[in-house]
């Protein structure tokens, strides 16, 4: 989930992304095959948590607990794009200074990506993609927010990064004269689902705080069908909730 750029941007802020950072570098993993999520833990020591972790991501969105979930709000900013393909999937890394607001707690936007098709389920149904939203607080933890894509419309905040999106695994550009609002990519209705989480991907490293709005936002079959044809599956199987709450907000 969080590529290596994006994650050595913090490590030494946060102990817990320095962990991430460095198994990062360590064993290739994949989505499918022998490198597949089934083999991650086996693939190297720092990968344990993806089979002996007890709260991992992502999961079914199923059977919400209604619940006085606090506040949640975003100041994104315009800013040029950034984009790259780290052999995993797409991710656009993002300026300082747009913010997640959860309660009085802020979380800084480092990056977004894209999950084809849609990691979360939604009471057992996959939607065609999925955003991640990673952000860090000053005291350096983890929280991310998740949007659903279905097919629709086409998504004009998309197709400057679509245009601009890697055919191969390189280093990340910096597209001149584009803007970009992260903001646009969020839906109007905030009913979210929250829960302790991971990341979707190796080291697995648990201590994620998860916001998934219930609501997807529409994208053109084309731009599924591109998006596609780079990674035709990048996404984690779903987890056992197990002792963990599931809330809901907003019924």
């Amino acid at each position: 989930m969080l590529a290596r750029r994006s994650l050595l941007r913090f490590a030494g802020l946060c102990p817990l992304c320095a962990t991430a950072a460095r198994a990062g570098e360590g064993a290739h993993w994949g989505y499918e095959g022998a490198d597949g999520p089934e083999h991650w833990a086996a693939l190297s020591p720092n990968y344990a948590a993806c089979s002996a972790g007890s709260e991992q991501t992502p999961i079914d969105l199923a059977a919400g607990i209604p619940a006085q979930t606090g506040r949640i709000g975003f100041s994104y900013h315009r800013q040029p794009l950034q984009v790259v393909n780290n052999g995993h999937t797409i991710q656009v890394n993002t300026a300082p200074g747009s913010l997640m607001m959860i309660g009085e707690t802020g979380y800084e936007l480092l990056q977004f990506h894209f999950h084809h098709p849609a990691e979360h389920l939604l009471s057992g149904k996959a939607a065609a993609m999925e955003c991640h939203f990673v952000h860090r607080s000053a005291a350096g933890a983890l929280a991310v927010a998740g949007v659903f894509l279905q097919p629709g419309h086409l998504n004009t905040a998309l197709v400057p990064i679509w245009r601009a999106m890697p055919a191969s695994a390189g280093p990340v550009q910096t597209v001149a004269n584009v803007l970009i609002d992260p903001a646009a990519l969020l839906p109007r209705d905030r009913t979210y689902f929250r829960y302790m989480g991971s990341l979707t991907t190796p080291p697995c490293t648990e201590g994620v705080m998860w916001t998934v709005f219930r609501d997807p936002i529409p994208l053109a079959p084309e731009q599924i069908r591109a998006f596609a044809a780079l990674f035709p599956m990048n996404a984690r199987p779903v987890q056992k909730l197990g002792r963990r709450f599931l809330l809901e907000s907003g019924v």
